[in-house]
């Protein structure tokens, strides 16, 4: 199986970590980089063109979302997954609504991130178990 590139998207550098912690024992996926803004992010997807992007919400100086809409015109085979800490049904709406094929929840990442990845690169819609729930989900 080639390897699956990733780009993150988080402005928390402990988060950045524990992500690359998880990763270890995961070999066909690889954080090729690391963006800590909307704009940032919009231009390593322009040079990199990575398989799949793991996106926060709230970013400097342009939200995930709006970053999103970019992305999904600049690099339209790049898949999304965002992963924020907030639970709102009407942010998962709107991340969906701005392109992304997935929804994971902080707290759920031990047990859904690689998950929600692997789910996301087959082409399906994935969202975290605790927000399955949910009567808008």
């Amino acid at each position: 199986m080639p390897d699956i590139h990733i780009l993150l998207v988080d402005d928390f550098l402990p988060w950045q970590r524990f992500v690359m912690e998880i990763f270890e024992t995961e070999a066909d996926l690889k954080i090729i980089s690391v963006a800590s803004d909307g704009w940032e992010a919009i231009q390593k997807v322009q040079e990199l063109r990575p398989d799949l992007i793991l996106m926060d919400i709230n970013l400097p100086r342009m939200d995930g979302f709006e970053a999103t809409r970019e992305i999904r015109i600049l690099s339209p085979a790049s898949k999304i997954l965002f992963v924020s800490g907030d639970r709102r049904d009407e942010l998962v709406e709107a991340a969906f609504e701005a392109g992304a094929s997935g929804y994971v929840l902080k707290t759920d990442s031990y047990s859904d991130l690689i998950t929600g990845i692997r789910a996301v690169l087959l082409g399906r819609r994935f969202v975290s178990r605790s927000l399955r729930n949910s009567s808008k989900l």
